[in-house]
């Protein structure tokens, strides 16, 4: 019965694919297509559905994070802590204190599956955005990418780039509303955590 709730939860959410790679992915056989992307502040600023002004724009520090940790399932692999603690910067929206969404900043060259990117002075990668289940269907995500674009243009900051697996659904969805453009179409396989081979599918 659990199987079938969770054939029916993604299928539902369109991350037939995405779950099916995921699951492989835990038996060794690890496929990632993914987009790198870049992002442009020159769009009409996304609005959110419900009462925004319940919600308010925060930098997050090592309280929400441990929060996040404790509360959010299937990133035991992502060091948020590491990362803010790095420099990294995590900007938020909470409704009345809660948390409702987060996303995170980086402003250094990293390496995202073996593959190097740079990052020059007047860049940042934008990762690890999540909504908690309670708040979704408000148009936050879209929202908080807008002003995460807004506070790193007060900052020097003109170019916004990210990543998109290519088979999840949502958030190339959300994204589109961003008119976020990809850059690359690369192919990440890592077979059993011994070897690792990157592809580039295409360039646009």
């Amino acid at each position: 019965m659990q199987k079938f709730r969770w054939i029916s939860t993604i299928i539902k959410n369109g991350l037939l694919w995405h779950g099916i790679r995921n699951r492989l992915a835990k038996i060794g056989l690890d496929f990632m297509p993914y987009y790198w992307e870049i992002g442009t502040i020159n769009i009409p600023p996304p609005k959110i559905r419900a009462n925004a002004s319940k919600y308010e724009l925060s930098l997050f520090g090592e309280k929400e994070i441990t929060f996040i940790k404790n509360n959010v399932i299937g990133i035991e692999h992502k060091d948020l802590m590491h990362d803010l603690k790095n420099g990294e910067t995590c900007l938020g929206l909470k409704y009345e204190k809660t948390i409702a969404v987060y996303s995170f900043t980086k402003s250094e060259p990293f390496s995202f599956r073996g593959r190097n990117f740079s990052i020059k002075p007047n860049e940042a990668y934008i990762h690890s955005t999540y909504t908690f289940e309670a708040f979704r269907g408000q148009n936050l995500a879209p929202y908080l990418r807008y002003q995460s674009y807004i506070y790193l243009k007060n900052r020097g900051i003109n170019t916004y780039y990210s990543i998109s697996e290519y088979f999840n659904k949502p958030t190339l969805r959300y994204k589109q509303k961003l008119n976020i453009q990809p850059l690359k179409l690369y192919l990440s396989v890592i077979l059993f955590k011994k070897w690792e081979f990157n592809f580039t599918l295409k360039s646009y």
